[in-house]
């Protein structure tokens, strides 16, 4: 068997990007190098996409369940990284941009060389171990990673901002930037087709304010009443943050504007 393109883990994104890229989806469990390497000898693919990552219904959950988000989000990307150097197969890492502190009154919106920060939850603290681990390579080897954000798209899921959202019937006031899935798709694909290297904020054009989005929603289910409330008073460990996809934009792909997408979205989404 062989495939120019491998996903190694068959969760929400690595099954969108599966579909969007027309490429097999490994369903093995990775525990070791070994396992890794008997994936590229089966597919000898040019690229891996490690899509394989740990974050439960929330955040919170992690902090339940440590020993896997730590081999999901921390150990997996190393030993897919390893494999990926004994093949000369170019990695590419999806990681997430919920790892900084963001204060809103000084902060712009964050570009990549800006050093993450945020380690109050340990999901944050296990996507900062992988990519910590993973900044020596990315000087050397023509690895990517692509940093995403509270996913928002067009069909219902459990990941989906959307569906969260809608679900909760509250919402916080705060800008947050998010990541459009069918532009991060468009997005890889043109990394991957000039053979980008090194790390991308991969979120829409300016950040969402969550309210904003119910009020498109409301339009298409009259019905539908939601409550927004002040993200300091609900008091809990989050990354409300905003990050620029500047970079992205000088490589050759501009991201929509957030608001832009949102009609299109709800539209399409209201019809599942």
């Amino acid at each position: 068997m062989s495939s120019d393109i491998l996903v190694v883990g068959n969760g929400y994104i690595g099954k969108k990007v599966s579909a969007a890229l027309s490429c097999p989806v490994s369903q093995k469990i990775i525990k070791g190098v070994s396992d890794a390497q008997e994936e590229i000898a089966e597919y000898r693919p040019r690229v891996l996409i490690n899509c394989v990552g740990f974050v439960g219904r929330n955040v919170d959950e992690c902090e339940l369940d440590k020993d896997n988000t730590l081999t999901s989000n921390s150990f997996i990307p190393l030993i897919l990284a390893e494999a990926c150097l004994r093949s000369k197969v170019k990695l590419v890492h999806i990681s997430s941009g919920c790892i900084f502190h963001y204060d809103y009154a000084k902060d712009q919106p964050l570009s990549e060389e800006r050093a993450p920060d945020y380690l109050n939850l340990f999901y944050s603290r296990s996507k900062i171990y992988s990519e910590r681990a993973l900044g020596p390579l990315l000087k050397e080897y023509p690895f990517l990673i692509l940093r995403i954000r509270v996913p928002l798209d067009t069909r219902p899921d459990p990941r989906n901002l959307l569906t969260k959202l809608v679900s909760y019937k509250k919402v916080i006031d705060a800008p947050n930037s998010v990541t459009y899935i069918p532009d991060f798709l468009g997005a890889l694909r043109h990394l991957l087709k000039i053979d980008a290297a090194g790390i991308y904020n991969v979120v829409s054009k300016n950040p969402l304010v969550y309210p904003r989005l119910m009020e498109v929603y409301k339009k298409y289910v009259p019905g539908f009443n939601y409550e927004v409330v002040d993200f300091h008073a609900l008091k809990m460990n989050r990354t409300n943050l905003a990050l620029s996809c500047a970079k992205l934009e000088r490589a050759g792909f501009k991201m929509r504007d957030i608001n832009e997408v949102l009609e299109e979205c709800v539209r399409e989404y209201v019809k599942y």
